[in-house]
């Protein structure tokens, strides 16, 4: 799953468990390529070092840049890590999301889309309602 800054969906895609994150990885980011040309950075956790950050220099020319853990062995706020992790919470209260009850990967990405749709449209509403009531106040 890729997120913008907000923790917005930009692009999701659903594998199998026995597919690794760096593996999955390649697929998506050249569906974030083709979807989004402007793009050029994208932060990641540490499951992603390795070959992958060149490969996305090199072929998307997105700059990969890896987000480290803090060696402090208390619990330490990392920029930007948080960011998916938010977007995944967000996504969990959709019931639908809670178990994983699809068979086809296409339709969980469906749901997931729902789900973040469905979001989006609480939150624009919710803002449309406080500046007409906001509007209808002053006057």
């Amino acid at each position: 799953m890729i997120t913008d800054c907000l923790g917005l969906l930009l692009v999701v895609a659903v594998t199998a468990a026995n597919v690794g994150d760096r593996e999955a990885a390649v697929p998506l980011l050249q569906r974030i390529r083709a979807a989004h040309r402007l793009l050029r950075l994208i932060w990641a956790d540490g499951g992603y070092t390795g070959m992958l950050t060149d490969w996305a220099r090199e072929k998307l020319h997105l700059v990969l840049e890896i987000v480290k853990r803090s060696d402090e062995p208390r619990f330490v706020v990392l920029p930007r890590r948080w960011v998916v992790e938010r977007s995944l919470s967000w996504l969990m209260r959709s019931r639908r999301l809670v178990r994983d009850y699809e068979t086809l990967p296409a339709t969980s990405e469906s749901m997931i889309l729902w789900s973040m749709t469905m979001l989006m449209c609480r939150r624009l509403a919710r803002r449309t309602h406080t500046t007409t009531t906001s509007m209808s106040l002053a006057a």
